[in-house]
C-alpha cells in the first residue's frame, strides 16, 4: 500500500545462469558440426549412368541411388537440431523476459 509495492525481484540461481549460457553454445556447436559433417559429406559422392537391359535378368536395386549421399543427410540433420535448439532458447528467453514486465 503505498509506493513501496515493487515485486522483489528474485536473483537467478547459478544453475540458471550456467544454462543461460551453454544451451545457446550446445546449439552453435551443433549447428557447426552439422555443417561441417555435410560439407565433408559431399566429397564422397559419385554418381554413375545405367541403361535399359531387359534381358539382363539382373533385378534394379535401387539401394544408395540419392542425390544428397548418406553423410550429407546426417550432417544436415544435426545442423536442424542445432538451428531447433537455439530458436527454444530464443523463444524461451523472449518469453521469460516479456514475464517479467508484465508481472505487477
Amino acid at each position: 500500500m503505498g509506493d513501496n509495492e515493487i515485486p522483489e525481484q528474485r536473483k537467478p540461481s547459478k544453475r540458471t545462469k550456467i544454462s543461460a549460457v551453454v544451451v545457446p553454445f550446445l546449439g552453435v556447436a551443433a549447428l557447426l558440426v552439422g555443417c561441417i559433417v555435410a560439407w565433408n559429406g559431399q566429397a564422397n559422392a559419385s554418381f554413375g549412368w545405367f541403361a535399359y537391359a531387359p534381358l539382363s535378368n539382373d533385378t534394379f536395386n535401387g539401394s544408395g541411388m540419392t542425390f544428397v549421399t548418406q553423410g550429407t543427410q546426417i550432417g544436415l540433420s544435426i545442423a536442424v537440431l542445432g538451428l531447433l535448439v537455439l530458436a527454444f532458447w530464443a523463444g524461451y528467453r523472449s518469453g521469460r523476459r516479456s514475464g517479467r514486465t508484465t508481472n505487477r
